[in-house]
């Protein structure tokens, strides 16, 4: 199925298709490849709103996730018609992304690619509010990276290593 890749910012330039290669591949490694996924490239002022909406937080923000279906940690919808071959969308904070990067010295197709898997697994059901849960992300955070760096190359790891 397809990842459909929006970039509704300019604040800072997105190579596009590392981004959709990258999410192409978490998506196969997630085991869910014939699920569609929506990812939006967004500005400070977009994730603004959209994180004071949905979460009460009116701050800028790294991702956002919102799931099509509601699912337990690691399950994958069971569709029933085409229009369900949906995982959802990913909201990811670029200009956000950027100015931490910039600060951290950090790779920035790297961490966008780490902050779509983060939300890619938010799709699929995993969260981060408990120990327990966190771990259970963090894992499965571990092992899609761990899959694209074999693809690519890279030595991406998780972001939140520290949370718990």
């Amino acid at each position: 199925m397809s990842v459909a890749l929006r970039n509704a910012q300019r604040a800072v330039p997105v190579r596009r298709a590392p981004l959709r290669r990258a999410v192409c591949a978490l998506r196969a490694a997630l085991g869910a490849s014939r699920f569609d996924v929506g990812v939006v490239c967004a500005g400070n002022g977009l994730m603004r709103r959209l994180n004071g909406a949905y979460r009460q937080r009116p701050e800028p923000t790294d991702v956002l996730s919102f799931p099509f279906h509601r699912l337990a940690a690691g399950e994958l919808p069971q569709p029933s018609c085409r229009d369900e071959y949906n995982l959802g969308d990913i909201f990811l904070g670029v200009e956000y992304i950027h100015q931490q990067c910039r600060a951290t010295g950090e790779d920035f197709d790297g961490v966008l690619a780490v902050t779509a898997a983060h939300g890619l697994c938010h799709l699929l059901g995993y969260q981060h509010n408990t120990k327990r849960e966190w771990q259970e992300m963090y894992q499965k955070e571990v092992e899609i990276l761990e899959e694209l760096n074999r693809l690519t190359g890279a030595s991406l790891r998780p972001l939140t290593a520290g949370l718990f």
